[in-house]
């Protein structure tokens, strides 16, 4: 073999620009994640699967996550049938505890309150010119949630499932720059000052009962979300049982670990520049980025709105914690509030609305699928 055919045998040959330009997204995100600690677990094996994914493909030879028969697609597959997000809502089914949620339950409006990212995202995607069902996939987006984000565009908007991944895991990894100026533009200094009354202690039946009533209200609401609440309160059932720790350990640890791996890695593999650098990813991102903004100026404007009729106000920062970043939303409203008041303690209270915006976010994953499955 000669020199040239080496070479046009090798990736070198077929790179491009948009290879190069993918690859140094892939560099930052690990930066990232390595220098400002920005979500990690997820950046790290999406960062790195990016620059496996950009590595051009040989000719006869299945390397990539749209290659038949490829080892990386077989891979993939979890993600194109929904496979993983539902086993990563079962581990934060078992990770997760209701007791705040319980002994405060007006919290749960926060959560409901910013899926309006969602819906206004899917108006303004639908504005733009996407189909319905790519409109409902991008919508939920505004849900800050990476799985449910995967598993309804793989149900009805596979074609869009890499940009949506992609967008949907940045911007929950950005949750630490993007949502503190939201929550300074809209809450003043005398609001981010309001002490939370400490919650009360919840009994064991009452954290017992909770998920199996949850889900099933959940599931005749919104049918199409039964399986990934489904999970989420199996989880938590495993979690607060007492009689399955051994399970709920697994859950919470060993297999929600592997399946975060599989998914950022594959999901980061699936941007190949020659498929994923389109006019509609980047229209994607731009209508993520917003949804976000408005999910959480919907939380915290709700916040404030609540307080006009509440004699015991709640801190309106808690309602940035409505989107379901978990738990990085809640942190994020932690670090905001001791900013100001370094007595001031808001993370458990701030992970009632978190929670409940898990929730929230795949009842609207549901209602979005059962509305636009027939289109």
């Amino acid at each position: 073999m000669d020199f040239l055919s080496f070479y046009q045998n090798s990736g070198f040959a077929h790179l491009e620009w948009g290879n190069i330009a993918m690859m140094l997204v892939g560099i930052i995100f690990i930066y990232l994640a390595i220098t400002k600690d920005y979500e990690p677990l997820l950046l790290v094996p999406i960062g790195f699967g990016i620059l496996i994914g950009n590595i051009p493909p040989i000719v006869g030879m299945p390397l990539g996550v749209y290659d038949e028969g490829s080892i990386f697609q077989y891979l993939y597959f979890g993600v194109m049938k929904g496979i993983y997000p539902p086993l990563i809502f079962l581990g934060i089914g078992a990770m997760t505890d209701f007791s705040t949620l319980l002994s405060n339950p007006k919290l749960i409006l926060l959560g409901a309150a910013a899926q309006i990212g969602v819906f206004l995202t899917f108006l303004g995607a639908l504005f733009l010119g996407f189909s319905v069902k790519q409109a409902g996939a991008i919508g939920i987006i505004g849900g800050a949630d990476g799985p449910t984000a995967i598993f309804l565009s793989s149900m009805i908007a596979p074609e869009l499932l890499g940009p949506i991944a992609i967008a949907a895991y940045s911007y929950m990894a950005l949750v630490p720059v993007i949502q503190p100026p939201i929550m300074y533009l809209f809450t003043t200094r005398e609001e981010r000052l309001i002490r939370m009354k400490p919650p009360r202690k919840v009994s064991r039946k009452e954290r017992i009962i909770f998920p199996i009533v949850a889900f099933l209200i959940c599931a005749l609401i919104s049918p199409g979300s039964i399986t990934l609440l489904g999970m989420l309160f199996f989880g938590n059932l495993l979690r607060e049982s007492t009689v399955t720790d051994r399970l709920a350990n697994s859950a919470r640890n060993a297999l929600i670990d592997i399946v975060t791996i599989l998914l950022g890695f594959t999901v980061g593999a699936s941007t190949q520049a020659q498929t994923f650098l389109t006019p509609q990813s980047i229209l994607i991102f731009v209508l993520g980025a917003l949804s976000f903004v408005v999910a959480t100026s919907g939380g915290v404007l709700f916040a404030k709105l609540m307080n006009l009729f509440l004699k015991e106000k709640i801190n309106p920062l808690l309602g940035a914690a409505g989107v379901s970043a978990v738990p990085d939303s809640a942190r994020v409203v932690q670090a905001v509030g001791q900013k100001e008041d370094p007595g001031n303690f808001l993370l458990m209270h701030a992970m009632a609305p978190n929670v409940s915006g898990v929730i929230g976010s795949a009842i609207a994953a549901g209602v979005l699928w059962s509305a636009l499955g027939g289109f």
